[in-house]
């Protein structure tokens, strides 16, 4: 069977998410698999060194074979919205030529980001009606628009979000979501369920282990102290993500032992550094996005973990970062929508708290309580790496993972 794959991102390129395609690559190439990826020169998190290296490796070929990437050029990603939604439809138009023109194509694997990726399906039911279409639901969208407050209800990008997501769940065959919550969001507008598949995302639990603070290489190379209390946040710095509300709460914190990390890039980082300089917030520390060598150090470096958004993603975001807190031992520590999968894991598990997403005087006694009990957060980080072994493997992910693709094949 021949899995074509046509990502947004790909590495070493960094992602929140990006392990996850990769697991599911090396799975199917484990099972006999032929794997194609057709992907854009790499642009996020990155240096211009590394990207000008890539322009002279368009092609590659991994796994006696059985992996191929192709690279084609593109522009780079900028930092406003109108220079990344560019240069997302000029991939797609890229990607749909590419993936038209692959031959022997069984199924094609394409996932939410960027979120008109399903603009393609149209053209390869078009011309290839017997190719399989499998859809990676990671971000519903334009929910995220209207949760992060770029956008509202009956607005024009709303409108035209709308159309683009029903052409996406049309055209596709199947769906594969990352929780009941984001099935039954579809569901309610008119996905059929027997289209709809849920794995849960998972963690590589031998990748992202415990790394004790005296062994931990970050401290040394950042000047960190090893006697502070660190809450530490890692991945997307954007508008889903409360920043604003982070800095506000950092501010109101009194205690000198309390530092708070954030580690990462996204669009919002530059107006969080330009607040933390104007109104000199010491006790925030921002370092650049780590390789993924030294996940198991960015997981292990904080007393606890922080998970923060805006409020009414629930139904419509998991942050995947949450199941790398808990592999790596460490307390979860959310300020995110109540009632939805992040929150049922963290009471279940007993990792953690969870606090209602926006709410300032919540998050503040959370920080406080942890703080208080610092010596009882390794007893609950050891709760999280056990309900990940039990539960959110690498093997039992991939593994579903891989007969969700087997089906595609099997229902030609």
């Amino acid at each position: 069977m021949k899995v074509l794959f046509l990502p947004g991102y790909y590495k070493p390129e960094q992602a929140a998410s990006s392990y996850l395609w990769d697991n599911i690559r090396e799975v199917c190439i484990q099972a006999g698999n032929e794997v194609v990826v057709y992907a854009p020169l790499p642009t996020r998190g990155i240096s211009d060194e590394t990207r000008k290296k890539y322009r002279k490796r368009l092609y590659e070929v991994e796994f006696d074979g059985r992996l191929k990437v192709h690279r084609f050029r593109m522009i780079k990603e900028g930092k406003n919205s109108l220079q990344r939604a560019l240069r997302y439809a000029l991939c797609i138009v890229r990607q749909t030529l590419n993936g038209c023109k692959e031959p022997d194509v069984d199924v094609y694997f394409i996932s939410s980001t960027p979120p008109i990726n399903g603009l393609m399906f149209p053209f390869f039911r078009l011309f290839h009606r017997k190719r399989k279409i499998l859809y990676n639901l990671q971000d519903i969208f334009p929910d995220s628009l209207v949760n992060t407050g770029m956008t509202h209800k009956g607005s024009i990008l709303w409108k035209i979000g709308k159309i683009i997501e029903r052409i996406t769940y049309h055209f596709c065959d199947e769906i594969v979501v990352p929780s009941e919550d984001f099935k039954k969001n579809i569901m309610a507008k008119g996905v059929n369920e027997d289209k709809i598949t849920v794995i849960r995302n998972w963690v590589d639990e031998n990748a992202v282990i415990n790394v004790d603070r005296e062994k931990n290489s970050l401290f040394d190379e950042y000047s960190l102290d090893r006697n502070k209390f660190y809450i530490t946040y890692s991945g997307n710095i954007g508008y889903t993500q409360n920043m604003d509300m982070l800095l506000d709460v950092a501010k109101e914190i009194t205690e000198n032992e309390i530092i708070f990390i954030l580690i990462g890039d996204g669009v919002a980082r530059p107006q969080v550094e330009e607040r933390i300089r104007k109104e000199k917030i010491n006790n925030i520390i921002m370092l650049p996005f780590q390789p993924y060598e030294k996940i198991s150090e960015v997981f292990s470096l904080g007393n606890c973990g922080l998970i923060i958004s805006k409020a009414n993603v629930g139904n419509s975001s998991v942050p995947s970062k949450t199941w790398s807190i808990m592999s790596a031992g460490r307390a979860v520590l959310a300020c995110f929508d109540k009632g939805y999968e992040l929150d049922r894991v963290i009471n279940e598990a007993e990792c953690g708290i969870c606090v209602p997403a926006d709410d300032k005087e919540a998050l503040k006694e959370a920080i406080k309580k942890m703080y208080k009990n610092k010596t009882e957060l390794s007893k609950i980080g050891a709760n999280g790496r056990k309900y990940i072994i039990e539960n959110l493997t690498r093997e039992v992910g991939t593994e579903k993972w891989l007969e969700c693709i087997k089906k595609q094949n099997i229902n030609k």
